[in-house]
Parts: C-alpha cells; structure tokens; sequence
C-alpha cells in the first residue's frame, strides 16, 4: 500500500489520460471523441471499444479521481489517530495534497460537474458528501473536544474543505514556495477558520 503523502504521475488508463488532457484544454462540451481518440493513438472505434461514449470517458475519469481522493482521506485518517486536531491536520492536508498534485483532475471535477447525465451526477454528488463529511466530522469532533471554538463548525468545515478544492485552480508547481511551505500555510489558515485554540 502507498503512504497516502505518496504522489507519482497520475496512473490513468490512455484514454481516460487523453480525454483529460482535452477537458483540460477545451472543457468537455468543447472536446471531440475524435481529439480523444487521436490524443490517445486509437482510432474512434478503437476508442469506442473501450469507452462507448464521450460521457463514459468523463465518468471514468471522475470515478478514478474520487476513489483516489478518498482512499487519500481515510488512509490520512486512519493514520492520524484519536487526536481530534491530528484528525483535522491530516484531512486538510490530505485535501491541499490531493488538489495540489492532481490539480488537473481536481479542476475537471469541479467544472464539469454540469456535464454529468443525471445518474452519474447522483453517484458523484455522493463521492463530493462522503468527502465533505469527513471534514464535518473531525471538526465536530475538534468542537465537542474544545480544541476548536468555531460556533458554525458545519460552515466551518465547508469553508475549509473550498479552501483546499481552491488550490487546484491557482497552485503551480514552479511557484515562489514549496509544496510543504504551502501545505504548512494553509493548514494555519484551516486552523485559524475552525477557531483552533493552543493548549
């Protein structure tokens, strides 16, 4: 099992590989199967034998891109231990990672939500609350511990968890600080939203 800190390249199958790289550049209405398909070296039948349809490669992609996220999230977790401040650092930072080093896919999730047919849109809906509750849950916990003293922990926890989706639209690998100086500020900035008191 990988360290959930642990981030390569992201490990997409070609297609769905090729189908980000468009989304990215022209937005998913703005995209052929045809740019799909020669992204990825297939013909459009060849590309249809693995995904039948356009929206098919949307849904995989966000599919991929979710069970990552949570699996990141609930390994953090798992990892932290009891402590509901060690619970909350290790969610956000998850998250900051997450939308640092697969900004692409994180920036494809957040914009093309419109996109999804309506039974899909359901499933991924409820990938975006399990994450959401996550964030909920340790904060309450944080709250209930006296370690936070926010008196709107579930807005609270909203405006963290936006904080980190937000990075996927601004963070850039060449900027002016690290990955770890940027994780270590926005952890600050989390802290300081849920009213984290020193002891």
């Amino acid at each position: 099992m990988t360290n959930w800190r642990d981030y390569g390249a992201a490990d997409l199958p070609t297609p769905l590989a090729a189908a980000l790289d468009a989304f990215v550049e022209h937005g998913y209405h703005g995209t052929s199967v045809r740019d799909i398909a020669a992204r990825a070296g297939l013909s459009v039948p060849g590309l249809y034998h693995h995904y039948p349809s356009k929206q098919s490669l949307l849904q995989g992609l966000l599919e991929l891109t979710m069970s990552d996220l949570l699996r990141r999230s609930e390994e953090a977790l798992d990892a932290a231990g009891p402590d509901p401040v060690d619970r909350f650092d290790a969610v956000v930072e998850s998250l900051l990672r997450f939308h640092m080093y697969r900004r692409e896919q994180a920036f494809v999730g957040s914009t093309e939500i419109r996109s999804l047919d309506p039974e899909y849109h359901r499933v991924y809906i409820g990938h975006r609350i399990r994450q959401q509750r996550m964030v909920d849950d340790v904060v309450g916990a944080g709250v209930a511990d006296g370690a936070f003293t926010t008196t709107a922990p579930k807005g609270a926890a909203r405006a963290v968890a936006t904080m980190c989706v937000g990075v996927s639209t601004w963070y850039r690998v060449d900027g002016p600080m690290s990955a770890d100086e940027l994780i270590a500020q926005n952890l600050q900035f989390a802290r300081a939203i849920v009213g984290y008191v020193p002891r």
